[in-house]
């Protein structure tokens, strides 16, 4: 392998995904990473089960993910891409959100899908990072956005 090929990870099961992020049940909203290449790009995994606790008012009788937790789940992608970039799992940094735009959604995501997130930087400036994401049921897509996020300390209170 020559020093300018990207490296590489995954498949990464859920205990490495909670290394890098702070959210737990029943916010963690990525189940598993797919593949990740560092400074580039992540494709993650979202089991989209009945058992949700969105579920029982999102809608009765219809349940759908609600779009909020959809992008939730591209924006924890994009927190796994740069911690694992950074080289920061472990080290309490947080992502926070500092903008989303041009968000569309596409089709419902109902419980029994696999939700497939794929995210990539489109620009890292410091503790700033941009990231273009998508969310895809199979083949369709579900929903996309573009967001921009810091990487800060933890609050101290």
């Amino acid at each position: 392998m020559s020093e300018d090929a990207p490296k590489i990870l995954g498949p990464l099961g859920v205990r490495r995904v909670m290394a890098a992020l702070p959210h737990r049940y029943p916010l963690l909203l990525v189940d598993r990473v797919e593949e990740l290449v560092v400074d580039e790009r992540i494709t993650a995994i979202k089991a989209v089960t009945i058992n949700e606790n969105f579920f029982q008012g999102h809608f009765p009788g219809r349940p759908i993910m609600p779009g909020v937790l959809i992008v939730e789940a591209m924006a924890q992608a994009a927190g796994v891409l740069a911690v694992e970039s950074l080289g920061l799992a472990g080290s309490g940094k947080l992502v926070y959100f500092m903008t989303i735009d041009e968000v569309k959604f596409r089709t419902p995501v109902e419980p029994g899908v696999l939700l497939r997130l794929e995210v990539a930087f489109a620009q890292k400036r410091g503790s700033v990072c941009k990231f273009e994401g998508k969310a895809y049921i199979g083949d369709k897509l579900a929903a996309q956005a573009n967001f921009t996020a810091m990487i800060a300390d933890p609050p101290t209170d």
